[in-house]
């Protein structure tokens, strides 16, 4: 009986450890059934690595115009506390050898006609124009001067727009001379009156401290060696003509009435000095 028992329970035992077995193997079944459920139908294939390209070629931008190039910045120099030399315009200047105060007539030419008069008075020689659009002068005839420096004071009381006052200088006879022109706008220039044949080697310019109208009073200079002229008004320089036609003459002055109005200017203080070259 009790190896009865004893079979009946080892079968047992066996029936129970092989259930579990089978057990096992069932849920291990299922769940490999629900893990492959989950996985995608189909794997996406992995692709082989793509060959990096070279980058095409682009092309360069054109070059752009630079209208205003920056320019280099200049190493700085020491700067000079004292101004630079002006260069020497009238060099050679010399002892004076002819001055006029006008207290006498002299060799001073005068006039009294319609057109008006040049007469002298007060250490001062007057044109006075007194029909419009005429022209007077007056010549020294002596002394004759060919390299030389001159000035003499100029000073309009009627004047106006493009009316002229200055200084004859190198003057050889009535139709040979040098006119050297200042205006009444500021203007001045240069006329050559050669075989009665009138030309201008400077035209007219805007002048460098030219007083504008009248009355006014300005200091007329001329620095002349061989055939080159240098001329200042009020002892600036004003420009420089080179002619050799004329290269000695007699000094003097003139006025001329350009517009509808009369013109009176007067000349005084009159100095020469040599010029050593």
């Amino acid at each position: 009986m009790r190896r009865g028992r004893h079979r009946y329970g080892m079968d047992l035992y066996r029936l129970v450890k092989r259930v579990r077995l089978v057990s096992r193997k069932l849920w291990m079944a299922v769940l490999t059934l629900l893990l492959s459920s989950c996985m995608p139908l189909t794997a996406t294939p992995t692709l082989p690595p793509t060959a990096t390209l070279a980058p095409s070629p682009t092309t360069l931008p054109s070059a752009t115009t630079v209208w205003f190039p920056p320019t280099p910045t200049r190493t700085a120099f020491p700067t000079s506390t004292q101004p630079p030399p002006t260069p020497d315009q009238r060099p050679g200047l010399g002892n004076v050898i002819f001055q006029d105060d006008f207290k006498s007539a002299g060799d001073w030419a005068l006039s009294n006609s319609a057109y008006g008069s040049v007469a002298l008075s007060k250490n001062k020689l007057t044109i006075a124009i007194t029909v419009p659009k005429s022209y007077l002068s007056s010549v020294r005839r002596q002394p004759v001067f060919g390299n030389f420096y001159a000035e003499i004071t100029a000073s309009p009381n009627l004047c106006r727009g493009a009316d002229e006052y200055g200084l004859l200088i190198r003057v050889a006879s009535a139709q040979d001379y040098y006119r050297f022109s200042v205006a009444c706008n500021g203007q001045t220039r240069l006329d050559r009156v050669y075989r009665g044949q009138a030309s201008s080697p400077q035209p007219w310019i805007m002048g460098s401290r030219v007083p504008v109208g009248s009355p006014s009073t300005s200091r007329l200079a001329v620095w002349a060696v061989g055939d080159e002229m240098r001329f200042f008004i009020n002892d600036e320089y004003q420009f420089t003509v080179h002619d050799p036609l004329l290269t000695s003459g007699a000094l003097g002055v003139f006025a001329r009435s350009a517009g509808e109005s009369a013109e009176t200017v007067n000349f005084s203080d009159l100095v020469v000095r040599n010029v050593q070259n």
